[in-house]
């Protein structure tokens, strides 16, 4: 099949046949998106993930056309209705709405009012009417009138005609794809209020009275009034201006200017109308939902994965907190792996007395287990609770940590598993902590959708969005690599070529065997075979053994490393610590068949940096002090904010005081934004001017631009 597709993919994707080809190969033999894109450069040209990944899609997409393809021919093969032209139009059909518009008039159907008009014998007349020779079709239906089978009079006959040829001309693939054209290129998205709904549908007020293009309709408005639709508050509509079609209709169908034309202009507008019409609106309406399903899966995965790959506190001995006014703050102490040392509760919201309490074990617990750094969720009472460490003077980084999802995790089995006897305030406490040494390996555990970087992602595909989340997750994981004798079941899950099963496999020999010293002896894990050993020994790290398996240099590499060490008159340890050495290699030297300049030039890079981190480094951040709630806002407030999630409308940013606010896309710059995305990204450190408050429905308005309220400067 590659080498039939490979020439289309190369040019969809402006890529060579020969890459096409090399990646649709590896992908065949078993070999992930990240290992193609880290370790075959060679073979694939050096593409990236995005385009192996884009060269993995579409091979699926024109599978399932071939699939599909074939399953028709089959069809019409087994009722004895395949022609030699039928069955050309069918092998050249390009995409899947050919495909199926050709097999349209061959679909066994239900009994439909043309069937029955055929079965009573009227098919003679309505064939004679389309060829519109100018005959009298009074003259011509009184031919068929018969009581006995139905066909009463005159009327009945030209009436059963009429519905053969709306059906007719309705599943001609010629006319279908003309009315297809008009509907992409002059659909209007039309919304309306359900009358009665007005009040209960408050929401969705902005599209009370909508009207708007099909082709310049923004994904996020698609799937507001999409969801207005559901929810019995809206009205859509999803079509050209009936005048148009109607018109493209007759030109398509019409040739006559005699009675008989006139019965087939009428019989084609009631297939317009009840046909056609719905069947091309719902195609519609499916391209304008895969285009805002796509559109905000895209933005979704984006935000994941700046939040995935945010800068790490690294290993750290942490106190957390999960505040709450009337429960308490829950705190947890953690040693630099994660592990929990001690938990409790404490109030320091409450009275004085309980906040002093509260002031004398956070000391107290600092001191003993020499904490260096405390996090602090951002939910309910976490500025107050914020502004209670601070004032403790404890000579340590207070942090503020994004809490969502973290009740999730709480209630999930993963939880259960790790912490069977704490309660669940006690595991989100712990995850807090956790999210801030290392926030891969915490919120990997996660349902990506309860992380809150989405929007509308309920409304979109959840097979789509679920398999674009987890490839951004196993992106992440493998970008970053993962500690083999650390590393939790959920993160070594992602690590391309594994997956739970054999992820499974890895903790239940550690288990019994203790911790690997070794990559080699991932071999000796159930079920790992070598395939499963190639995929994933790369991504897979492991301090304190041979210094190589430290590095994000593979395996079947190892020999070459060895030769350049020799080249350099050293040891291969000697290697990666001496830069002097390591200029002493000539790389050029080591080009063979499979291993050219990209693969050497990623082994000396690694050598110099051994098991870098690709993150960030991590930098302390903290909210103004003083507006801990939307109470304390003011329009003109300029204020520090992180970015928590970007849409294609704008960007949302936690000030500190409980709520998100918005700043809206032609507020993120001075200069014109089409995409918000290139400005700011999740987890981004932002100055922001408050705009607007509305204390009632809860909105912040924010801006970005230097002087939005054109005062010179804005107030603090």
């Amino acid at each position: 099949m590659i080498e039939k597709y490979a020439p289309l993919l190369a040019r969809e994707l402006s890529i060579k046949d020969g890459q096409v080809a090399a990646v649709a190969r590896l992908l065949a033999e078993g070999a992930t998106v990240p290992f193609i894109a880290r370790y075959r450069k060679e073979a694939s040209g050096s593409l990236d993930e995005v385009a192996v990944a884009a060269i993995q899609d579409r091979l699926a997409q024109l599978t399932e056309l071939d699939k599909r393809r074939e399953a028709i021919l089959g069809s019409l093969k087994e009722r004895e209705l395949l022609t030699d032209a039928l069955e050309k139009s069918i092998v050249a059909a390009p995409d899947m709405a050919r495909l199926e518009d050709l097999y349209l008039p061959y679909r066994p159907k239900r009994r439909t009012r043309a069937a029955m008009a055929r079965e009573r014998g009227l098919e003679p007349l309505a064939q004679a009417l389309l060829r519109q020779r100018g005959l009298d079709p009074q003259i011509e239906a009184r031919r068929f009138v018969d009581p006995e089978k139905g066909v009463a009079d005159i009327a009945a006959a030209l009436a059963g005609a009429r519905d053969i040829i709306a059906e007719t001309t309705t599943e001609d693939a010629r006319i279908r794809g003309a009315m297809r054209e008009l509907f992409t290129r002059r659909g209007r998205f039309v919304s309306r209020a359900v009358k009665g709904k007005e009040a209960a549908g408050g929401n969705f007020r902005d599209f009370f009275d909508w009207d708007e293009a099909v082709r310049g309709l923004a994904g996020h408005r698609a799937l507001a009034m999409f969801r207005g639709e559901r929810e019995g508050v809206l009205s859509l509509t999803v079509r050209p201006p009936e005048a148009e079609a109607l018109a493209l209709v007759h030109r398509l169908t019409v040739t006559g200017r005699g009675e008989d034309s006139r019965e087939v202009a009428t019989a084609v507008e009631d297939g317009y109308k009840r046909l056609l019409g719905p069947s091309l609106e719902n195609e519609l309406r499916a391209q304008v939902k895969a285009r805002a399903d796509s559109e905000a899966i895209s933005v979704f995965s984006a935000n994941l994965r700046e939040l995935l790959l945010a800068a790490p506190l690294g290993q750290s001995r942490v106190l957390a907190l999960d505040p709450g006014f009337r429960t308490g703050a829950k705190l947890v102490v953690l040693d630099a792996q994660g592990a929990l040392l001690h938990h409790t509760a404490i109030y320091p919201t409450g009275s004085p007395r309980q906040a002093e309490e509260a002031a004398g074990v956070v000391r107290e617990l600092c001191a003993r287990h020499a904490i260096q750094a405390v996090a602090v969720g951002n939910g309910t009472a976490g500025r107050e609770t914020e502004r209670f460490v601070r004032g403790l003077g404890l000579g340590l980084p207070v942090l503020m940590v994004n809490e969502a999802g973290a009740s999730i995790y709480s209630a999930s089995d993963v939880a259960r598993r790790e912490f069977p006897d704490l309660d669940l305030t006690v595991r989100g406490a712990v995850s807090i902590g956790r999210r801030l040494m290392d926030p891969l390996a915490e919120l990997v555990k996660i349902d990506p959708k309860s992380i809150g970087v989405g929007q509308y992602q309920h409304d979109v595909d959840q097979t789509a969005l679920k398999q674009a989340l987890d490839a951004v997750v196993a992106s992440c994981v493998n970008a970053v690599g993962v500690d083999l004798n650390t590393a939790s079941l959920e993160l070594l899950a992602f690590v391309s070529g594994l997956g739970p099963s054999l992820a499974a496999n890895i903790l239940a020999h550690r288990l019994e065997h203790g911790p690997f010293r070794s990559r080699a002896e991932l071999r000796k894990v159930k079920r790992l075979g070598p395939k499963a050993f190639e995929q994933a020994a790369g991504f897979l790290r492991l301090r304190g053994g041979p210094v190589l398996d430290a590095t994000a240099v593979h395996p079947e590499r190892y020999a070459l490393v060895s030769r350049m060490a020799a080249q350099a008159a050293c040891s291969v340890a000697e290697l990666v610590a001496d830069a002097e050495a390591r200029a002493r290699i000539d790389v050029a030297q080591f080009v063979s068949d499979d291993v050219g300049k990209e693969t050497l030039t990623d082994i000396m890079a690694e050598l110099a940096r051994p098991g870098r981190d690709p993150r960030p480094s991590f930098t302390a951040f903290a909210f103004a002090e003083g507006v801990e709630d939307i109470a304390d806002l003011r329009p003109g407030m300029r204020l520090p904010g992180l970015v928590t999630n970007v849409a294609t409308f704008g960007a949302f940013v936690d000030i500190g005081v409980h709520r998100d606010g918005l700043v809206h896309v032609s507020h993120l710059a001075d200069t014109y934004v089409a995409d918000p995305s290139k400005v700011v990204t999740v987890g981004k450190e932002v100055l922001v001017t408050v705009l607007e408050v509305d204390r009632e429905r809860g909105r912040i308005s924010l801006s970005m631009k230097r002087d939005p309220l054109g005062t010179g400067e804005g107030r603090a």
